[in-house]
């Protein structure tokens, strides 16, 4: 079993920046993909960046390419989401996630992962 615990969200003004942290406990492996959702009232969870633990390839939806960056620290079993320039459209719970298995399915569907945070809310005001 695989807990997994963020931290980082808040409010900030549109333009603004916040870094959002993922720490995974339990059976980790070198083999997990971990990723980022995001959930808005009203609307589907979304995949928004995930990086592969066993080369540190990222990959990004294409409405954040260019404003935010996964990146992880290994030793740590930790993930994080900087996210600058922030837009009101960005307001939403963010969610990390672990895809156990990197090399089947894909990364970009939320039924593609087998662990879940509980959400970190990302308010962005105009």
């Amino acid at each position: 079993q695989v807990q997994l615990v963020e931290s980082g969200g808040g409010l900030v003004q549109a333009g603004g920046s916040l870094r959002l942290s993922c720490a995974a406990s339990g059976r980790t492996s070198s083999s997990y993909v971990m990723g980022w959702f995001r959930q808005a009232p009203g609307k589907e969870r979304e995949f928004v960046a995930a990086i592969r633990w066993s080369d540190d390839n990222t990959y990004y939806a294409n409405f954040v390419k260019g404003r935010f960056t996964i990146s992880g620290d290994n030793a740590k079993n930790t993930v994080y989401l900087q996210m600058n320039r922030l837009r009101p459209e960005d307001t939403a719970v963010y969610y990390c996630a672990i895809k156990k298995v990197y090399c089947t399915g894909s990364y970009y569907y939320p039924d593609d992962y087998d662990y879940w945070g509980q959400g970190s809310q990302v308010t962005v005001s105009s």
